[in-house]
């Protein structure tokens, strides 16, 4: 326990030591968002679902907030520690595989909540906002980050290059999220892109946060959370058993 505590403060120590590249930019992007989208577009399209295209389009921005910032947490520092040769201490200490591996997840998770509670009060000088379930934002929030900073770190420990840590969420997580519902509604794309945005995991991310704090779109929440679960488990135990065998850390 002191082990992970003492990772975890490192891990929170160094994302607020340079809070301006960490947190600032989050609350820079989603504003320019809620302003050329939510304000200016969203005054032409009107209503969605029954609520305005601000409020419709601010459950996926805070979403998209909390995973990119989780994942770009853990991903960079890991890699970090493997670059400048500092994981080796940890490798060699008496600190067991799995309190390595949730030390850096937790800190990016908090990164991740930080900035999505920083963009969430931000939000507040375009628009009002509600909450139809406390229970289920935090649901969805803690699996949603948990999620991304299990693949962080996945991509963290296969990275050889710093090239290698941009490769995921510039071409392959930013489409996701983009194609995932953020900025229009699933239902009214023809039925062949619909198809395909159902094969799309964020979709369900979105939807879930959605209704977790519109009440809309809610018809998939057990099976979401079922789905972030599975997930869950599933990237961790990938990645103990990665770390175990000391993939991309022993030569």
């Amino acid at each position: 326990m002191q082990a992970f505590i003492t990772l975890y403060s490192k891990e929170l120590k160094r994302f607020l030591r340079i809070w301006t590249q960490t947190l600032l930019p989050p609350i820079i992007n989603q504003t320019l968002y809620l302003t050329i989208f939510g304000s200016i577009i969203g005054s032409k399209i009107g209503e969605i679902a029954g609520v305005s295209y601000i409020q419709f389009i601010l459950p996926g921005l805070l979403m998209m907030s909390v995973v990119m910032g989780t994942y770009s947490n853990v991903v960079s520092s890991f890699f970090g520690s493997k670059f400048q040769r500092s994981v080796e201490e940890l490798l060699v200490a008496p600190v067991s595989n799995f309190t390595i591996l949730q030390g850096y997840c937790l800190g990016g998770i908090s990164r991740g909540i930080i900035a999505g509670v920083l963009v969430l009060l931000t939000s507040l000088v375009f628009s009002s906002f509600q909450i139809h379930s406390i229970a289920l934002v935090l649901i969805y929030t803690f699996l949603s980050s948990y999620v991304f900073a299990q693949a962080g770190f996945l991509n963290g420990l296969f990275a050889k290059k710093f090239d290698d840590v941009s490769i995921f969420p510039t071409f392959i997580l930013n489409p996701l999220i983009f194609f995932g519902g953020v900025f229009y509604d699933i239902s009214t794309l023809p039925s062949h892109l619909k198809i395909i945005s159902q094969l799309n995991p964020i979709t369900y991310m979105i939807e879930g946060y959605r209704y977790s704090f519109l009440g809309i779109q809610g018809q998939q929440t057990t099976k979401t959370i079922l789905v972030l679960a599975l997930f869950a488990i599933g990237l961790t135990w990938i990645n103990m058993h990665y770390l175990n065998k000391g993939k991309g850390l022993k030569s």
